[in-house]
């Protein structure tokens, strides 16, 4: 696995567009802010795929299919980080494409997300490089213990 697409890489590289989200809505570009929080979660979604050796699909719908389908259905993720992807996606298609006005709140709101997103997938998924279930306690034998064997 090439470096750039190693799950540490990538997640040094969602640190980064965190931090550069925070500094675009302090200087009131909410647009870019947006993108940039998009990108937090996009490369935190990249790296829990690679950590738990999932192929990463060309697209960003095709990634964003992915996590859902192979880390928030399979139960290594809850549901609400699915809803962020597609949530941070759709603000930057309209800060990008559509040029519609997104608010400072909205925008503010979708960083913090990108941010307890980045964590989630390093302290779940990539921290241990094993995902973490809910872990199932083994039922107790039935056998009792009668001594030897006859």
């Amino acid at each position: 696995m090439s470096g750039a697409r190693a799950p540490a890489a990538l997640l040094e590289r969602a640190d980064q567009s965190a931090k550069s989200a925070r500094l675009l809505l302090e200087h009131g570009d909410t647009g870019g802010a947006s993108n940039r929080a998009y990108y937090a979660i996009f490369d935190a979604a990249r790296a829990a795929l690679v950590a738990n050796g999932h192929e990463l699909p060309k697209t960003h719908r095709g990634l964003i299919s992915a996590f859902n389908l192979r880390l928030v259905k399979a139960g290594l993720l809850p549901v609400e980080y699915g809803r962020d992807l597609n949530h941070a996606e759709r603000l930057r298609l309209i800060a990008d494409y559509h040029g519609d006005p997104i608010e400072s709140q909205t925008a503010a709101e979708m960083i913090e997300r990108a941010v307890r997103f980045v964590a989630a997938v390093h302290e779940r998924l990539v921290a241990n490089q094993e995902p973490q279930k809910v872990p199932r306690t083994k039922a107790p034998s039935r056998r009792r213990d009668r001594g030897p064997q006859r």
